[in-house]
């Protein structure tokens, strides 16, 4: 036996609102062979733009009864029944939220309408329950009130069945087919062709524009996740409503995935992405020479087009940095920025700074250490990151120059990874963030990764 559920809401989320009103009709395949409709009290007013969308007004909905009331004889009417609706999600969501509320747990097996029209009707413009509907021929009355839609999706499920050649609603409801826990409008061979390997998955919404972007050690497993359970959240509900597609780039580990993923995420910046799409206020260390021919350091923000000596995620790591360039080549705090007094700097005094400050050191002794300093920079250590390749025949490859992130790529074997120029055709320069630089300093690489080391020219 089937439930066709429609409700109507003050809400698009069950977790902050509350159903107005609901219809069910039961069907045995061939007939409808009960109904129950009414309206509902929500526990919040009805906002005015959703009484102009759906007619019911709190005036309406004053006397009646509540979700509460009717929670025990709406449970025997759906139990042990397959729950339909169109866009079974949202509708579950709201039945499943209220009834818990109520002390009742419940569960069933769920069929989309929509899901299910996109299989049986294919290459229409629009699967929304007007423009099937319209489609196929069914009319509506009191369209986006409860009774209305649910007879509408009465006849829709009807045609569905005599038109269901393939088996597709007994492929639904097996157990451990997805189809119950999909998107409505994302096709299920997307899902399935997905690979079991590592790599970074795309969410893409009815516009081809990618809506979240996602890292995995095996991406249809991962994928999995985001559809499980019954989320009432307006965020989980409104993501999986925009998932039409998804697409996705194989790698060959872990790591790899992780730096794409970061890449991919300031490049598209998703909707639906969150830590990684934080923006990133670098700060510089930069050098300058003054008008005395000292030459001094400053810390500032990185800005296009300039160059900084080095460049750090925050000031305070900044001014770490240049405190320990103070310390271990000699430098005056006052000429990199790090004390503000008119007279000596405390260093003269204890004999850590030879008094550039005051004139004592001459320009051309004190700038051969600052130019010491600014060399630690570039004496950075160059290194591959090697680890196994997408195919047999290749080896995958990380490369770090000077300390920075170049890029990353897949070398056939034959090519020596001792050949610094030779790996560089083969790898593709991608910029670097500090999520990337940090990742690299980590734990995070395994244990088994080869380290190539070359010598800086």
């Amino acid at each position: 036996m089937y439930a066709i559920v429609d409700i109507e809401t003050t809400g698009g989320h069950a977790d902050a609102n509350s159903i107005t009103e609901i219809a069910v009709f039961i069907h045995d395949g061939k007939k409808v062979t009960k109904q129950f409709e009414t309206l509902l009290k929500p526990a919040r007013f009805i906002p005015a733009y959703i009484s102009a969308y759906t007619g019911i007004t709190n005036e309406m909905v004053e006397d009646a009864p509540q979700f509460n009331d009717i929670a025990e004889e709406l449970y025997e009417l759906l139990d042990g029944n397959i729950f339909i609706a169109h866009n079974v999600g949202f509708d579950y969501s709201f039945i499943k939220s209220h009834f818990k509320h109520s002390g009742i747990e419940y569960n069933a097996k769920k069929l989309c309408t929509v899901r299910l029209s996109r299989k049986i009707f294919p290459g229409l413009r629009s699967y929304s329950l007007g423009n099937i509907c319209a489609a196929v021929g069914i009319s509506i009355e009191n369209r986006h009130r409860a009774a209305g839609d649910a007879i509408a999706t009465v006849e829709l499920f009807e045609k569905i069945l005599a038109n269901d050649v393939d088996g597709n609603i007994n492929e639904s409801l097996k157990k451990g087919s997805k189809e119950q826990s999909l998107p409505p409008n994302l096709p299920k061979q997307q899902f399935t062709n997905l690979p079991n390997t590592p790599g970074v998955y795309y969410f893409h919404n009815e516009e081809g524009k990618i809506i979240y972007i996602g890292k995995a050690i095996n991406i249809q497993k991962r994928v999995a996740t985001h559809f499980g359970g019954n989320s009432t959240g307006k965020q989980k509900q409104d993501f999986l409503r925009n998932i039409y597609s998804i697409s996705y780039q194989n790698c060959a580990t872990e790591l790899m995935a992780l730096i794409l993923e970061s890449i991919e995420i300031k490049k598209n910046w998703p909707a639906y992405n969150r830590a990684l799409k934080k923006p990133e206020f670098a700060f510089g260390i930069y050098d300058y020479e003054d008008q005395n021919g000292y030459l001094r350091l400053c810390i500032d923000r990185v800005r296009k087009h300039t160059k900084p000596i080095d460049i750090f995620p925050s000031l305070s790591d900044a001014y770490h940095a240049m405190q320990k360039l103070v310390d271990e080549y000699y430098l005056c705090p006052k000429l990199c920025m790090l004390n503000q007094k008119n007279d000596a700097c405390e260093n003269v005094e204890a004999g850590l700074c030879n008094g550039a400050c005051i004139g004592n050191e001459m320009p051309t002794t004190y700038n051969l250490k600052v130019e010491e300093a600014v060399l630690s920079f570039q004496n950075k250590e160059t290194y591959a990151i090697i680890d196994r390749g997408l195919e047999e025949n290749t080896y995958s490859c990380i490369l770090v120059e000077k300390g920075k992130f170049y890029g990353m790529g897949y070398v056939p074997s034959e090519i020596s990874y001792h050949e610094i120029e030779l790996l560089k055709e083969h790898i593709k320069p991608l910029k670097e963030n500090f999520f990337i630089r940090e990742l690299l300093k980590s734990s995070a690489i395994p244990e088994h990764t080869r380290f190539i080391y070359f010598n800086n020219k």
